[in-house]
């Protein structure tokens, strides 16, 4: 079957879906499976799928009664919990649209995304969050009313209203209207917009996305198809819902297939819910595996019994071997299999189990290339992380590594019925049902982003090989360009510095300049670690990175990448930095992703420092 023959059967399955359509028919055929998990006080509080609908029309009866009119933006700044879907869900319910605003933006970052969107209601988890809009109100004079989550920390005036008082709203507007809100999500179209996603702003001030009923369908619909997930899978919902991808894997396809998501609000936590969750799939942006890979190694670099040692790198070893043996054009003997199978039984299901992944039949990582290496040792757990690629703009993954046909080290081939090809400077193009119409209020933006013909210029550079595989290569605007003239694809650099778990962030320099360097951070949670194990009393990471033993070992690592690296791309010079990056310190976005315009101008002296050596 042909690409066109692929999209044209997928959109006869959809015809006239919305996730309105989806949810109530979920709801009336799984009613009864559970859906949504909150911790409290430490014991999970859960709503079937009829029940979420429920309060899903009580929600969108409540933005009713507030004056909500069809098209008005519903902007959403809490963590991961099953009010953020409930929200969501009311807003759409009730003909609005909702915008889920990054946690960590600072005032002016709110205020320009709430004005860009005329946001005319905001749902805010608490004090944190009421930290980051109330200074800039005054600038917000559209915003109508303000709903707190958290009931002691919503401010007194007509302006705010607690959640709870929210939901007895609409409680009684919906005995009251049902008939009205049956008519508002009933007349919700399939190429109506479900929710406004802004870029996290690698470049400039972030642009609004707009997201159809019709796109995400047609995501949770390829994805589920690409899955080997079993029947209502279990999962952990923690990355923001400003990133598409929990949006589709933790609310648009749990709808479509009656999921049981467990929220993880706080990140720090995943370590101590995964083993309670035990979840069929997980979904991890490349650092969030480095992290626990460097948690991983630095348990296994502080075991004293040799035989210990030698028996889990053993076991690694049948774990890389069994999953390369199944990478596509690979054949996997009885042999691998018979290895593997009794390394997984004495030493590697323990180990998951220890991370809460031994149930899980589906891992999966985007956002960024997960750095190959990174693949190879989670492979020698047994587990086969499936790298994806996507973006914003095309309502999440457009390529996949499936289980059935995958290369690590590569984000896989196209889903069915998207179309992808390079141009000639290698930038991904992108056509198909999940693209976006555009940018919001953005039309020269848009007319940059969507050629003539309909393709998605995706500013990615990318290398197809002979088997359909797309590897990517590098931002287009971020590749460096040296003064000898070198293209170099700076990102590659980067993930080679970082297979070391002391590094924790990487940023190669060498635009215009006559070799690269290097700015390198520790890593918070695994240097402290290191430093015990090697006779070192200090946790403080300023103090860490001028300890001499530290600097030593950093070394071995820049040492080690450029032994993988031809000459022009090796780091000649580097400085280990006394701070971590985070999104809170703007060097990163909040999906962890290198904001380099920032990292660049904060900096500067130090990066001319190392030229002036």
């Amino acid at each position: 079957m042909g690409i066109q023959e692929e999209r044209a059967e997928l959109e006869r399955a959809l015809a006239g879906q919305t996730i309105c359509t989806a949810l109530a028919e979920t709801a009336q055929r799984h009613g009864d499976l559970p859906a949504y998990s909150d911790r409290v006080d430490g014991e999970w509080k859960t709503l079937t799928w009829a029940e979420t609908r429920t309060r899903a029309l009580e929600t969108a009866a409540g933005f009713a009664a507030l004056g909500l009119e069809p098209g008005d933006v519903v902007a959403l700044m809490m963590p991961n919990r099953s009010e953020h879907v409930l929200a969501d869900l009311g807003a759409v319910h009730a003909g609005g649209t909702p915008t889920t605003v990054y946690a960590t933006l600072a005032p002016d970052q709110v205020a320009f995304v709430a004005g860009d969107c005329s946001a005319k209601y905001a749902v805010l988890n608490g004090k944190d969050q009421l930290d980051r809009w109330e200074p800039v109100l005054d600038r917000l004079p559209g915003l109508r009313k303000i709903i707190v989550v958290e009931a002691a920390d919503c401010p007194s005036g007509d302006r705010y209203m607690t959640w709870d008082d929210f939901a007895e709203l609409g409680r009684r507007e919906l005995a009251a209207n049902a008939a009205e809100i049956d008519r508002r999500w009933k007349a919700v179209k399939p190429g109506d917009t479900v929710t406004l996603l802004y870029t996290s702003g690698t470049t400039g001030n972030p642009k609004g996305v707009l997201i159809t009923h019709s796109m995400v369908l047609h995501e949770a619909a390829m994805v589920r198809r690409s899955s080997v997930l079993p029947d209502h899978p279990t999962g952990v919902s923690y990355l923001p819902f400003a990133h598409i991808a929990d949006r589709v894997l933790s609310y648009y396809l749990p709808v479509r297939i009656a999921s049981h998501i467990h929220f993880c609000p706080d990140p720090a936590q995943l370590t101590s819910v995964l083993p309670q969750v035990r979840p069929h799939s997980f979904f991890g942006v490349p650092r969030v595996w480095e992290k626990i890979m460097a948690g991983i190694q630095a348990v296994l670099s502080a075991e004293q019994d040799e035989a210990k040692k030698q028996a889990v790198a053993a076991a690694l070893d049948a774990g890389r071997a069994y999953v390369q043996a199944q990478e596509f054009g690979n054949t996997l003997t009885p042999e691998i299999t018979a290895a593997f199978e009794k390394a997984n039984e004495a030493v590697l299901t323990p180990m998951r189990a220890m991370l809460g992944l031994d149930r899980v039949v589906q891992a999966s990582s985007a956002a960024a290339p997960l750095p190959v290496d990174v693949a190879r040792f989670f492979a020698g757990l047994g587990l086969k992380i499936f790298d994806a690629y996507g973006m914003t703009e095309t309502t999440g993954a457009i390529t996949a590594n499936l289980s059935d046909s995958f290369k690590l080290g590569t984000v896989g081939r196209p889903f069915a019925g998207v179309e992808l090809k390079l141009a000639d400077d290698g930038e991904i193009l992108v056509r198909g049902a999940t693209c976006t119409p555009g940018y919001l209020g953005r039309p020269e933006a848009t007319a940059e982003l969507i050629d003539e013909d309909g393709w998605i210029h995706t500013g990615d550079v990318g290398r197809l090989d002979e088997d359909g595989f797309l590897t990517i290569v590098d931002r287009k605007k971020e590749l460096i360009i040296t003064a000898g003239g070198e293209n170099i694809a700076p990102s590659m650099i980067e993930n080679h510095l970082k297979e070391h778990p002391l590094i924790g962030q990487a940023l190669a320099f060498g635009d215009r300049r006559p070799y690269v360097v290097a700015l390198i951070t520790l890593d918070g949670e695994v240097a402290p670690v290191w430093a015990a194990a090697h006779g070192i009393d200090t946790t403080d990471l300023a103090a860490l990175a001028e300890n001499p033993l530290v600097l030593e070992e950093i070394a071995k690592a820049v040492e080690d990448a450029n032994t993988r690296l031809a000459r022009v791309q090796q780091v000649k010079k580097w400085r280990l930095l006394p701070t971590e990056w985070t999104a809170e310190s703007e060097e990163l976005t909040p999906t962890l992703k290198l904001k380099r315009r920032v990292v660049h101008a904060k900096y500067a002296e130090a990066i001319d420092a190392l030229y002036a050596q």
